[in-house]
């Protein structure tokens, strides 16, 4: 989640201009970038302990260290809540996850350098703190009452709406992690493409990337929890978007159902004021009861995009979403299986052809299966192993058309290698975690914060 946006631009009184604000997200090709955020957990390593704020090893701490490798600290309230340098963000999530938002970067290569310096940043700075990181879609053994909560005003509105919308909100808020990736779109047909493959295979990714199997020390009988957390979080900002598969699917009509869903918080004088609840279109027409005749600007509408949760959302780019959090190769592994199939024209066609005729039905039907069962979930004749080969391919050739070289000579390719290897297999990271905590961990969760920790 990001820093807070100031209140800037235009006056907002009219849809046009929001349909606007989405559309000059097109891009010619050669002006596409990639951009990848990853979260993390933070823990003490003596007592595996979430870190609090304060404290000499707390988060606080975690970010004033980052200060030394460059990065510009962001306060609010007189508390450092992200960096910035050179177009990326260090970022604080709700229960202290550190989460870091890379700068738009031209092929996956320099993705994964930039994913390796950060790490090597937070890893000099923890071994300093006694601190550690940990690479896992849910937490496995923290309860929700056990983390602390950090000192962001957005996070004080939704801890106090989440629960009246589902009882998993604050669960999504402290115990999950996630990487996702951000891409652009040549103009609105390709983002409707785009935005329907991207939606149609979130479910592979889901199943490729599962690795939170536990909760609170055991089994949960869930491959990925953290997607699970989802389907009972908000359903007013969550999904699958069945409209986005529906003809006259446009910006105007992302424009309409972000318009719908309720918001959360405004943000003037440096403060969040709680609007929860409230309308965006009250707003434009100055009836907001918090702020009486004023109307929004665009920030206030940036702002309110990034609170939907949709499995892909659309800003000025679009945000792919379905993936747990995880090791080293696998933030590496996501940008390539993403940009391999969105961002070659043949791949993208081949992709559209693979899902096209899939219903509304079986999307929601792969969804909800997918947490629970991964690859082996059964789709038609076949299971979501079958569609994660197919879509691997697809992406691989993808990759090879684009020839973005290494130093090496190798193509972004080489970072699908992981992921061929658990669609071969059938076997989910998930699953292999389980295997390991049945087996050579005797039963005791606290080895995946030895294991899983960058």
């Amino acid at each position: 989640m990001s820093a807070p946006a100031q209140p800037s631009g235009e006056s907002v009184t009219s849809k046009a201009q929001l349909v606007e604000y989405l559309a000059d997200g097109c891009k010619p090709v050669e002006a596409w970038r990639i951009g990848t955020e990853h979260e993390k957990f933070a823990f003490q390593c003596d007592d595996l302990r979430p870190l609090p704020y304060d404290g000499p090893r707390g988060i606080r701490a975690v970010l004033e260290g980052l200060q030394a490798f460059g990065w510009q600290p962001v306060e609010e309230g007189g508390h450092v809540i992200a960096l910035l340098k050179d177009g990326a963000s260090v970022t604080l999530e709700p229960g202290g996850q550190v989460e870091l938002s890379g700068a738009p970067l031209e092929t996956v290569h320099l993705i994964c350098r930039e994913v390796n310096d950060h790490l090597k940043q937070v890893k000099e700075i923890g071994t300093r703190l006694n601190v550690g990181f940990l690479g896992l879609g849910f937490n496995p053994k923290w309860r929700r009452d056990d983390i602390p909560w950090m000192p962001k005003g957005r996070y004080a509105i939704m801890r106090r709406y989440m629960p009246l919308k589902g009882q998993l909100g604050l669960d999504m808020m402290l115990r999950t992690c996630t990487v996702q990736v951000n891409l652009d779109f040549g103009s609105e047909a390709d983002m409707v493409r785009k935005f329907r493959v991207a939606l149609a295979l979130q479910p592979v990714a889901t199943a490729l990337w599962a690795n939170s199997p536990f909760v609170e020390g055991k089994p949960s009988g869930l491959l990925s929890h953290r997607s699970h957390i989802w389907t009972d979080t908000d359903r007013d900002r969550t999904g699958i978007l069945p409209f986005v598969f529906e003809e006259g699917m446009s910006f105007e009509r992302y424009v309409d159902y972000a318009l719908d869903v309720p918001m959360y918080f405004v943000y003037r004088d440096g403060a969040y004021l709680d609007v929860a609840g409230s309308s965006f279109k009250d707003f434009m027409a100055g009836r907001l009861a918090a702020l009486p005749g004023q109307l929004p600007t665009l920030g206030d509408w940036t702002d309110h995009l990034t609170t939907m949760f949709p499995e892909v959302r659309l800003k000025k780019f679009l945000e792919m979403r379905g993936a747990d959090g995880g090791p080293w190769r696998r933030l590496c592994a996501l940008p390539a299986f993403w940009v391999g199939l969105l961002y070659d024209r043949t791949a993208l066609d081949a992709a559209w052809d693979l899902t096209k005729d899939w219903t509304i039905e079986e999307h929601s039907a792969l969804r909800d299966a997918v947490p629970t069962s991964g690859l082996a979930t059964r789709f038609r004749s076949g299971t979501v192993r079958d569609l994660a080969i197919r879509a691997l391919a697809i992406a691989e050739d993808g990759l090879k058309r684009r020839v973005r070289l290494d130093a090496y000579g190798r193509d972004e390719s080489i970072f699908l290698e992981t992921l061929n290897n658990i669609a071969q297999s059938g076997v989910t990271p998930a699953e292999d975690m389980l295997a390991d905590f049945h087996g050579r961990w005797a039963g005791n969760v606290d080895e995946a914060f030895r294991e899983y920790c960058y």
